[in-house]
This record gives C-alpha cells, structure tokens and sequence, in this order.
C-alpha cells in the first residue's frame, strides 16, 4: 500500500478536504541554497533543479501591492476561466473525475476547479497534488496511489499555464510508458504555448498566483527530488514552511477567484483546440537569434518569466510590443530590483519570455558567463 496522503494543517495551509498531497514532507531538511550556487550548479551538470530549493522570495510592500492589483483586476476573467476548464473536463470525461493537480503551481488551480464542480455541479470531486520533474518523470509512486483508489482513466492532469511545452511532453511520455491508461491530456487555465487540448484561454495574461511562491501556494515549496532524502516507497518531497503564515494568502486568492463564479454566464469554451506547438516553434527561434545555445534557459510566457525572475538567474526579459501593461506591471518591477533588462520586440507570441543567464559562472555579466555583453 502506497503511503496516505499529506493534508492541511499538518502539512500545507489548505482545508483538508480540498487536496490531498501526494508528497513526502521535508520541512525538516536544508534544502534552500544561494539562487546564484544553484544556478552554476544546475548549468555545470553538478546537480539537478529539483535536487534543492532557492531561498523563499520575501516579497516587500510594493510588490504586494502589484500582486493585490494584479488580482483584483484579473479575478473575474480567473474566474471565467476556471469555469470554462472545469465545464470542458465534466462534459468530456463525466462527473466522476478524479483531479491530479502538479504540484505546486497547480495546485490552486486544482481547487478552483473543485470548487466549481461543487458550487454548479453538487459534486465533490477527489484531489491529489503530485510531483512531476522535467528530466525526471511524474512520481510513479503518485502513480501508484492514484491507480489504487481510483480508475486511471478518470484522472485529469490539472496546472496554471503552458510555457512551451516541455511539461505536457513529460507527463505524456511518464504516462505512455506507465501503461495504466491514465489520460495525458493536461487541463490548464492558459495555453499560451498552444500545446493543451483543454484551456480555459489561449491568451499570456497573468494568473495572479504566478506572482508569489510559497505564499500563494498552501506554504508548499517546490518539490524536490533527492536521492538523499527520498528513498524507496517515499513520493518526492516538499517543505511546508509554517514560518510563513504570517504572509499567507493562499486561501485569499482561492476565495476571491471564487467571489467570481457567479458572474460567468458563458463556458462553451474554445472552438479551435487542436495544438499547433507554435510556442516550441517560437523558443527554437528565440535560441537561435540569441545564441543561448538551450532550450531549457527560455521560459516563455508571464508565469514562467516570473518563475525565472524569482528563483533563476535572469539575463535578459524580452516583451512583446503593445503587450497589456497590466500584466506585465510585476515582471518590470522584479526585472528592475534585480538590474535585469528589459527589451521590446516585435513578433512574439507570449506577452513577456524570461532568459536564463547562459553558461553561468558566479560573478558572470555576459552570455559568455565571463565579460558583459548587454
């Protein structure tokens, strides 16, 4: 038997029923290392992204105030979304579905969808939180448990957004290989990266929750993968950071997303939802023009600039000329507390595209990790 599930307020600061975590807890371990020595590190092959943590972003008064913005300018069409999603999936898959949020990103989301289900269905739908890893796979062991409760063809894959890809092509490759008949299909809110069948939008706008960390997320780190601490018969692990919860507003934003169900009248959803990839396309260019030499150091679209921004080392922010200033009002503010530069261009299909200091040494300036070239 595979090991219970993590629940609030033991571990996370979510109500118990809402996500079940399918976690091991490591709030006990050191784990956070300097963004700077994480970064050469992963760069040089000395260690894996999911081996550590970054230090936990504190954000200060004007970058709360941004977020607060953000939110209170986006809650309805969040709220538009999640409708939309959750309509899609009920109406495609059935009432009696069984949702696996990817941990942590994902995990609000994933109960937003619950609580829809709930409020215009009466339904009370089971959810897990899982890891998945690029490089690495999706927990098998999650795996495990998910196909020992429940049908694996009524698991649906939930997360925020799609950047270019490289998660929907993770989870279908884990999947396909598993053999169990759980659906790779990912449901997500946006799909900038025109890879998901199932979306609530295919527009780079911001989902507010993309702005914080931890705080915004139950007060669950990123999950972690370490030999060192997670051995045979343990899912991979997170930290639940209790310190924290003085500046939680995890439960805040779920509550003001929902303040919005009421008002979403429409959720026929989108016509054309064949995936075009043209968001891989566009990173493959933006290597080339470049010269960054990897995929992997571009993050495209607002979540996953801000991801880069907060826990990476940021080179450069690209922006898409007359991009909604609204949602980039946060991306500008870290890039200019961090001293990163901000460039216009033409021809972009995200809103904003986050670069990844290439081959980083500590004291690097360039994208030769050496001289400035700015």
């Amino acid at each position: 038997m595979t090991p219970d599930p993590l629940r609030g307020p033991g571990f996370g600061s979510y109500a118990p029923d809402e996500v079940g975590w399918l976690l091991t807890d490591l709030s006990g371990a050191e784990l956070e290392a300097p963004t700077e020595e994480r970064e050469e590190a992963i760069q040089s092959g000395g260690a894996h992204y999911a081996e550590s943590l970054p230090v936990e972003f504190q954000p200060d008064a004007a970058y709360l105030e941004v977020y607060r913005t953000a939110l209170d300018a986006t809650a309805a069409r969040l709220a538009q979304a999640v409708g939309t999603v959750t309509e899609l999936v009920l109406r495609e898959r059935g009432p009696g579905v069984v949702l696996a949020s990817l941990a942590r990103a994902g995990t609000p989301v994933g109960i937003l969808l619950r609580r829809w289900a709930a409020a215009r269905h009466g339904l009370d739908l089971p959810h897990y939180a899982v890891s998945i890893v690029r490089g690495r796979g999706i927990d098998a062991l999650a795996l495990d448990h998910l196909a020992e409760h429940h049908d694996p063809a009524r698991v649906v894959f939930v997360d925020g957004w799609t950047g270019k890809g490289a998660i929907n092509r993770e989870l279908a490759a884990a999947l396909a290989a598993d053999g169990r008949g759980f659906d790779p299909d990912l449901a997500v809110l946006a799909d900038p990266g025109r890879c998901a069948r199932t979306f609530g939008t295919r527009d780079d706008w911001l989902i507010a929750s993309a702005c914080l960390n931890s705080t915004v997320s139950g007060l669950v780190s990123r999950t972690v993968l370490n030999d060192r601490l997670i051995g045979p018969g343990q899912y991979h692990g997170a930290k639940f950071y209790r310190e924290l919860a003085g500046s939680d507003v995890s439960n805040a934003f779920l509550d003001a997303v929902t303040a919005g169900f009421p008002g979403v009248t429409d959720t026929s959803g989108p016509v054309d939802r064949e995936p075009d990839h043209a968001g891989w396309a566009a990173v493959e260019r933006i290597v080339d023009a470049y010269g960054i030499g990897d995929v992997n150091l571009v993050k495209p679209g607002v979540g996953e600039t801000t991801r880069v921004l907060l826990r990476r080392v940021p080179w450069k922010v690209l922006t898409r000329v007359g991009a909604p200033a609204a949602d980039l009002a946060h991306v500008r503010l870290l890039a200019e507390q961090r001293g990163v530069p901000v460039e216009e261009v033409d021809d972009l299909p995200y809103s904003c595209v986050g670069l990844i200091h290439p081959r980083y040494t500590r004291g690097a300036t360039g994208a030769d990790g050496l001289a400035a070239s700015r």
